[in-house]
């Protein structure tokens, strides 16, 4: 499973010559092993390292079992340094020579994919599910008292005084037992899980009494809730989970980049635009980096101070060494971000980010 600390790890990572980070999209739907090995071999034809073309090659003729939608390779045999995560959903093929690793496809896909608690109930129990990128990682259970309803006028119950009304408060007084302890159960495996996000599952009254006994911290988390039986497959309520998780992450994003829009029309710690964008990088000002979804543009980095720059230039402007050309400065700008504590958006679609020049920056400052 990809974590964040895979994610911190190939952050911290800098190649002393060049690692190549490869993403090969097999999902089944696409053809055949060998379809994927042949599509493979034709990305690899524009990398001239041998030996990190030689291992990866070999990775997928002897250790992948070819599960999963896709897979992402970082390799920099050099280093002795090669990491490989299989991925439950599609990505876009890629190849990508550099210092560092690419990661805008997983920092895309944690956003979108990453950290999902999903909690099915009834008045009773619970089922709680721990969704990442697209697979169930972690079930688990709880069950309460079971909540006996009255059956009518009819029962010995009503026709002592008071009958009814008591029997009612008995199975009120049961339910919220459970629900509270199914709540503080939920508290526990989110915690644990380091759920980002939660989606509700179950009969509206159940979850709104649900939601009356959560913590404000955790109520915040819920983005969206449907309707399910106790007795759904977890494929059932993966499927769903996800789209409704998709369609409230676009929904964020909207808002999101609007507020980006905004901010930076009233000059409030905003940027938008590569150059304004990469000026708050390399000063270390960048809060959020927004990058709208397929974004690349070539330019220039100096691995001895860290520019990045889209500007023409043999010497780097701030240490006065050399500079390489690099095919993508937005990669660049996704990881040193990152390195400095900074937090990274990919948006799919948003046509006024996309008008806007593609790329943008909350600012610490």
């Amino acid at each position: 499973m990809f974590t964040q600390k895979d994610l911190r790890e190939l952050v911290d990572y800098q190649s002393s010559s060049a690692m190549l980070s490869v993403y090969l999209n097999t999902d089944p739907s696409l053809g055949n092993a060998d379809a994927y090995r042949l599509r493979l071999r034709t990305m690899l034809k524009s990398v001239d390292n041998t030996e990190d073309i030689n291992r990866i090659l070999r990775f997928f003729e002897t250790e992948y079992d070819w599960t999963g939608k896709s897979v992402a390779l970082f390799s920099d045999v050099n280093n002795d340094f090669f990491r490989f995560f299989p991925l439950a959903v599609p990505v876009q093929d890629l190849i990508y020579v550099g210092e560092r690793a690419n990661l805008r496809p997983l920092t895309g896909l944690l956003d979108s994919y990453g950290g999902y608690g999903v909690v099915l109930l009834d008045k009773q129990g619970a089922r709680l599910f721990h969704f990442h990128l697209g697979e169930l990682k972690e079930q688990e259970g709880v069950l309460g008292e079971e909540v006996r309803q009255s059956k009518g006028s009819g029962s010995a119950m009503t026709g002592m005084r008071g009958g009814a009304g008591k029997q009612a408060r008995v199975v009120e007084e049961t339910v919220e037992r459970n629900i509270k302890e199914i709540v503080d159960f939920s508290i526990r495996f989110f915690e644990q899980k380091h759920v980002r996000r939660i989606i509700l599952c179950g009969a509206e009254d159940t979850l709104a009494l649900y939601k009356s006994y959560l913590p404000k911290a955790w109520l915040s988390l819920i983005v969206g809730s449907f309707p399910a039986a106790m007795t759904a497959s977890n494929t059932e309520i993966l499927n769903r989970a996800m789209e409704v998780g998709l369609e409230a992450e676009r929904k964020r994003e909207d808002l999101l980049v609007d507020q980006l829009i905004t901010n930076h029309a009233k000059n409030a710690a905003a940027v938008m635009g590569i150059n304004q964008t990469l000026d708050a990088v390399n000063s270390g000002r960048v809060k959020t980096l927004v990058v709208h979804h397929g974004y690349t543009k070539s330019g220039h980095y100096c691995a001895d101070c860290n520019l990045i720059t889209i500007s023409p230039q043999g010497t780097c402007s701030v240490c006065g060494n050399g500079v390489k050309s690099v095919d993508d400065v937005v990669s660049l700008a996704i990881n040193t971000t990152m390195k400095n504590g900074g937090d990274i958006e990919i948006v799919q679609a948003h046509e006024g980010l996309f008008n806007a020049g593609k790329i943008g920056a909350f600012l610490r400052y």
